[in-house]
């Protein structure tokens, strides 16, 4: 057989998938743990808002009945292992110094779930802003060291608490970096984060790159500062 017999009768490659074809997320549940904090309440209002089915959850249920109510757009609330356990992907959003004990208790819960982690380790002191680093590495290593059986990814990072709970503004004019270690999971959460106007999710790297992103937000404060701004981020070129 000749070498151009073997080429020709070699199997053909699957064409190269388009990094923006993807999933159809809109009939997911998403739970919003910390979704009574101005970060986690603003996320579910946009995501409830473009037809995303939403659940609130915060340790106390009546508190998280209270908020979902305030959100409307079908917004249910619930109390953390309940959001857990009623949801297909769960969002993180808790404050930073309650982030491991809440998930501890609630590893049996979120087996099994996407879990999403948008927390930013930060410290303050009269300089400002500055990045934390966790002993694991990052907030979304930490999650994934104390989530074995779950699915976890980090995103979410860089929105503005205040834009995305003002009802006058329609469109969250932003890109969402997403880290994860399965493709199929990254390409969830972007396509969740696409169903809010004038967002988009981009792949930004495995979760031992998530430090980074989330120490960001620290850059992001003092621009917010400095400019009196709502500033996010915009990739280009993608």
């Amino acid at each position: 057989m000749t070498s151009s017999d073997s080429a020709q009768n070699a199997p053909a490659k699957a064409p190269v998938k388009d990094p923006w074809d993807l999933p159809d997320v809109s009939g997911l549940v998403v739970g919003v743990l910390g979704g009574t904090g101005p970060q986690g309440k603003g996320l579910a209002y946009r995501l409830a808002k473009a037809g995303q089915k939403v659940i609130i959850g915060s340790r106390a249920a009546d508190r998280a009945q209270a908020a979902a109510e305030e959100l409307g757009h079908g917004v249910e609330g619930a109390d953390n292992a309940e959001t857990a356990r009623r949801s297909d992907i769960v969002i993180v959003a808790v404050p930073w110094d309650g982030h491991g004990k809440t998930l501890e208790s609630l590893r049996g819960e979120l087996a099994g779930k996407l879990v999403v982690d948008c927390v930013n380790p930060l410290g303050f002191d009269k300089k400002g802003a500055y990045a934390l680093k966790p002993e694991e590495g990052s907030a979304a290593e930490q999650a994934a060291a104390l989530l074995p059986d779950s699915r976890v990814a980090a995103a979410f990072h860089h929105l503005s608490a205040v834009l995305l709970q003002d009802p006058a503004i329609d469109d969250i004019d932003t890109d969402v970096m997403v880290l994860g270690e399965e493709r199929a999971d990254v390409e969830i959460v972007q396509a969740l984060a696409g169903r809010i106007p004038g967002m988009r999710g981009v792949f930004a790297g495995r979760l031992r790159n998530a430090h980074q992103v989330e120490a960001l937000v620290a850059n992001l404060i003092s621009v917010n500062r400095r400019y009196k701004a709502h500033a996010g981020l915009r990739v280009t070129d993608v």
